[in-house]
C-alpha cells in the first residue's frame, strides 16, 4: 500500500463515520499520511482527528477513537494506534503490501505513479528565455502530464517560474548531466556546472541512480542464466510497448508475474524495507507538481532528483543479496528479491524517463 492508497483509506474511514451518522462533517477532498514523528508508532500516522475536530464539534481525541474504529477494518491495515493529542499511528500489513507493490509495479512498468488526477486541468507557466527556466518548464510538464494534467509554457505575460538561472552554457556536459545540473538543486539554489557530472564513480549522484538501474537489470540477466526469474516456472512474462506520455516515445517494458505473499516476507531478511517503502512513496513523489503554479510544486522537480538518489543507494544495497552464492541453489528467497530488485529498477528508469534523461541497461 503506497501513502497514496493508504490516504484513500483513511478517507474511506472517514467518510463510512460520516454516513453511520458518528461524524457531522464534510469529508475532506484529500487527507495526508506521513512517517511518524516523535512519540508516535507504526509505519505511517495521519492527523485526520485533529483536523476534523473542530468542524465536528468534538474533542481530538474522540474522533480519532471514532475513526480508529472504522480504519482498522480497512484491507492492508493490522493496527492502529492513538497517540499524542490524536494522530493515528498506522501500521500495515508488510508482507501482503509488499506483495501487492511489487506486482503493481512490475505490471504497470514505467507508468507506475501515473495517474489521473488532474485530467483535463491545464496549468499555464511563463518562463525566461534562459535554459534552467526552459528545463525546468518541460519536467513539471512530464511530472503533470503523469498526473493526468496539461501544462502550457509560454513566455509572454508575467513570469511565473523563475529559478536561480544557470551561471554559463551547461550544453558542454551533454543532454543527460546537463539536465542533471539544472534539476537536482531546488530552483532557488545556483546550480553548478562543472565537470564533477561527468565523473563515473559514487561521488557523482546522477551515475549512482544510473549504476543502480544497470546493475538491476544485470541481476535481471544473470538470474535467467542461473536458471531462475521472480515466479519459477509459473513467471508470466509478456513485452509491451509502452508510451511515455509526456513525449510520446515508445520504450519497451518488461513485466512480470510478481511473487506469493508467502515469498515476500522474506524481503524482510535481506534488508529491503527501506527499500519497499521509497518504492511506495514514488507516486507521492510525482504527485507533487499538481499544485502549479504555487512556488512549492516548482521545486517537484528537484524532489524527484532527491527521491530517485535514495532509491537508488537502497537498491544498490540490496542488490548482492539477490542471487545465490556458491553452492547456493534458487529458492523462493531469491526469487522474491528479485522481483524487489526489478520493481526498484523499473522505477528508477521511469523517474529517469520523466526528467528526460537517459536509463542505458549497461554502463
Amino acid at each position: 500500500m503506497t501513502p497514496v492508497e493508504l490516504s484513500r483509506s483513511v478517507l474511506h474511514a472517514v467518510r463510512c463515520a460520516v454516513d453511520d451518522g458518528e461524524l457531522s462533517v464534510v469529508v475532506p477532498s484529500r487527507v495526508v499520511v506521513g512517517r511518524p514523528g516523535p512519540g508516535g508508532c507504526g509505519d505511517y500516522a495521519t492527523n485526520v482527528a485533529l483536523q476534523l475536530a473542530g468542524p465536528a464539534g468534538q474533542p481530538p481525541l474522540r474522533v480519532a477513537a471514532l475513526l480508529r474504529a472504522y480504519l482498522a477494518r480497512e484491507a492492508g491495515v493490522t493496527d492502529v494506534e492513538i497517540t499524542g493529542p490524536g494522530f493515528l499511528n498506522i501500521s500495515l500489513d508488510r508482507a501482503a503490501t509488499s506483495a501487492a507493490l511489487v506486482r503493481r509495479i512490475l505490471r504497470e512498468g514505467l507508468r507506475y505513479g501515473h495517474t489521473d488526477t488532474v485530467a483535463g486541468q491545464v496549468f499555464v507557466l511563463c518562463v525566461p528565455y534562459e535554459v534552467r527556466a526552459e528545463v525546468l518548464a518541460d519536467v513539471l510538464a512530464r511530472m503533470v502530464g503523469s498526473q493526468g494534467g496539461r501544462v502550457e509554457v509560454g513566455h509572454g505575460g508575467a513570469v511565473n517560474l523563475r529559478p536561480v538561472p544557470a551561471p554559463e552554457d551547461p550544453a558542454l556536459l551533454g543532454p543527460d548531466a546537463a539536465r542533471w545540473a539544472l534539476l537536482h538543486p531546488a530552483p532557488h539554489d545556483r546550480p553548478r556546472i562543472t565537470a564533477d557530472h561527468l565523473v563515473q564513480r559514487e561521488s557523482n549522484p546522477l551515475f549512482r541512480i544510473r549504476y543502480a538501474h544497470a546493475r538491476s537489470r544485470a541481476v535481471s540477466r544473470n538470474a535467467a542464466d542461473l536458471g531462475f526469474t521472480t515466479t519459477g516456472p509459473e513467471r508470466d512474462v509478456t513485452t509491451d510497448a509502452a508510451t511515455d506520455v509526456t513525449t510520446g516515445a515508445a520504450t519497451d517494458v518488461t513485466t512480470h508475474a510478481a511473487t506469493d505473499v508467502t515469498e515476500v516476507e522474506e524481503l524482510e531478511a535481506a534488508g529491503a524495507p527501506d527499500l519497499a517503502r521509497l518504492l511506495a512513496d514514488h507516486p507521492r513523489v510525482l504527485a507533487t507538481a499538481v499544485a502549479l503554479p504555487h512556488a512549492d510544486a516548482q521545486a517537484a522537480p528537484s524532489r524527484l532528483t532527491r527521491h530517485l538518489l535514495a532509491l537508488a543507494d537502497a537498491t544498490l544495497l540490496h542488490l548482492p543479496a539477490v542471487l545465490p552464492r556458491g553452492d547456493e541453489k534458487p529458492s523462493a528467497a531469491h526469487r522474491s528479491r528479485l522481483a524487489l530488485a526489478e520493481a526498484a529498477g523499473t522505477v528508477l528508469a521511469g523517474g529517469l524517463s520523466l526528467l528526460g534523461i537517459d536509463a542505458p541497461d549497461h554502463l
